[in-house]
């Protein structure tokens, strides 16, 4: 995704950072420029193992997919600000678990535009807007979104990495309310955010002081931490999924942890809730 209220552009701009082509940046990925590569060098500057906290961030997508389509029988998939494709992507893990399953990517980054339109050629079950997930009722008003998946069954929404990317004037709890209402009953919301701890762990929060003023200072210019409360509150009225909302590693881990994870892997927090 972009910044809040950037214009949908049909070309990319090498000279300005992207917030998927950091991300790329910061995981290794070669879909990047130099000023991209630029913010992702501030951000590891200040955080050296932010590259863990993405690739956490990628494990918790995969994890949460499996269960969704494998376990629980979800085949219909929203995800908003997709981002750049990566090595095992949700359509992927998806449709591994169920063939028939259907998935619809948005993101209104020119390059994931790009990539995005390349795999409708691919896999006539995956499907891409170039929409802004600050606006749900023109996002789900889309004809792709409301008639390519069907609003009578339980849909999973995706909202991984995107919300700390909104201003707090965009109200993201409220936000998310209104892509709450919209789904049918038995639906999903899977959410990861950048957290700002507490005094329950001065490590991490001093860490989470340090790297704000680096999102927001850079030429990104997003990038909010937010409390537990605060993050939260984007889940109002959902059933929240055991374990609940966690350190993404302790989100049903492949496996038991062998010591605590670092403090900038615990600067992300993630759940799953199922709409009653």
């Amino acid at each position: 995704m972009t910044r809040t209220g950037e214009a949908i552009s049909g070309g990319i701009n090498p000279e300005r950072p992207s917030i998927a082509r950091v991300y790329d940046a910061v995981l290794g990925g070669k879909d990047n420029y130099a000023s991209d590569r630029a913010v992702a060098g501030e951000l590891l500057s200040v955080a050296p193992g932010l590259g863990e906290l993405a690739r956490d961030n990628r494990a918790f997508l995969v994890r949460a997919t499996r269960y969704l389509a494998g376990t629980v029988g979800i085949d219909q998939f929203l995800d908003c600000g997709g981002g750049l494709p990566m090595d095992d992507n949700l359509h992927q893990v998806a449709q591994r678990a169920n063939p028939d399953a259907t998935v619809v990517y948005v993101d209104n980054d020119p390059m994931v535009v790009a990539h995005g339109r390349a795999l409708l050629t691919e896999n006539e079950d995956v499907r891409f807007v170039a929409g802004d997930l600050a606006d749900p009722a023109g996002l789900l008003a889309d004809p792709v979104v409301a008639r390519g998946l069907d609003w009578s069954r339980p849909i999973a929404l995706l909202q991984l990495c995107t919300l700390h990317h909104l201003p707090d004037e965009a109200g993201v709890a409220e936000l998310m309310a209104r892509y709450f209402d919209a789904l049918p009953a038995g639906s999903y919301l899977v959410l990861s955010h950048l957290f700002r701890p507490g005094a329950e762990d001065p490590e991490a929060a001093e860490l989470a002081e340090r790297l704000e003023p680096v999102f927001l200072r850079s030429a990104l210019g997003s990038g909010r931490f937010r409390t537990r409360e605060e993050i939260a509150a984007c889940f109002a009225g959902a059933e929240l999924v055991d374990p609940g909302l966690v350190t993404l590693s302790d989100w049903w881990p492949d496996g038991p942890r062998a010591q605590r994870p670092t403090p900038v892997r615990r600067l992300l927090l993630g759940g799953i809730a199922r709409k009653p």
